[in-house]
């Protein structure tokens, strides 16, 4: 029997640890060549030296399972180092068809404390580390569409986070990170459709390394498997990867201890229509004022609200 992703090939960026290494597993099992990527900082904040041994440690477990997989240890926010990583693939597979997205770093500050390097360091780990890969990705896409006459073969699969989606106060460059992504992602769903391509956004929520102060009081069970494993998460990004999620694209799905959630894109709550050719600050007092007045001040939507979801 054939499997889903036989014959594709795949890059899993971050895929030394944690999230990345259960979803770069995932796609060998399903029969995808897989390029191993991680920069292997010790670090979450990405301190410390860079080492081979993660994505090489990864890509020999998949090798010694039958797979086929070869590791990549450079720094995806690096333009230069995106496109090797998107030339390794093709170079040893002949071409990309599956892009994961999930390299990313942590650097929680609140926002009057946060410095200007803590800013900018997550954001080019994690929005800009999309956008090179995606970019690379896209050309080779675009390319082989031209030659062949028609749409090819891509997927691509972004991380993003609930940070974004409700909010992190300690986290104002992860949020802006995660919500810029969703914005790339749909923007990127948009300009590569024609050629066959889709991208699509997931919200995991998982206990690896990026999330142990988060989760730090809910302990994983003594037996079975735990609702944080990451293994929880990399069937979604096996199934958005293959030929079976071809009407997906532009989602955002949420996803975690054995449940998935699409998420709808913003809709209008309520509208407000000025009697005069612009408002003016009474009407407008008059108007928004006593729409929010049940709310506490201050009050900021929790993800539950966001969701339509509980929390499990």
């Amino acid at each position: 029997m054939s499997l889903p992703l036989e014959g594709l090939s795949a890059v899993v960026t971050g895929a030394g640890r944690g999230l990345g290494r259960a979803e770069a597993l995932e796609l060998a099992r399903l029969g995808a060549a897989v390029v191993v990527n991680d920069y292997g900082q010790p670090g979450r904040d990405g301190s410390g030296e860079a080492s081979a041994a993660p994505a090489e440690e990864i890509a020999a477990e998949i090798r010694e399972q039958g797979g086929r997989a070869v590791a990549h240890t450079g720094d995806v926010a690096d333009f230069g180092q995106a496109r090797e990583l998107v030339r390794l693939a093709i170079g040893e597979f002949g071409k990309l068809d599956i892009l994961v997205n999930n390299a990313g770093i942590l650097r929680d500050r609140m926002v009057f404390s946060m410095s200007e390097d803590e800013w900018d360091s997550v954001i080019r780990v994690h929005l800009k580390g999309h956008f090179n890969t995606t970019h690379f990705a896209a050309a080779h896409w675009r390319e082989r569409s031209k030659a062949a006459g028609g749409p090819v073969y891509g997927r691509i699969v972004n991380t993003s986070s609930e940070a974004f989606l409700a909010g992190s106060a300690g986290q104002p460059n992860y949020a802006a990170a995660k919500g810029g992504i969703v914005g790339l992602t749909t923007s990127t769903a948009l300009a590569l459709a024609k050629y066959g391509v889709t991208a699509n956004a997931i919200c995991p929520r998982a206990r690896t390394r990026m999330t142990e102060d988060v989760f730090a009081g809910l302990r994983a069970p003594g037996e079975g498997l735990d609702p944080l494993a990451p293994e929880h998460v990399a069937p979604l990004v096996g199934y958005l990867a293959s030929p079976a999620a071809e009407r997906l694209n532009g989602q955002l799905l949420v996803v975690h201890g054995g449940m998935v959630a699409v998420v709808e894109r913003p809709r209008v709550q309520a509208q407000f229509d000025s009697k005069q050719d612009t408002f003016t600050y009474d009407e407008l007092d008059a108007l928004l004022t006593p729409h929010y007045a049940d709310r506490p001040t201050g009050e900021t939507f929790a993800a539950a609200e966001v969701l339509g979801l509980k929390r499990r």
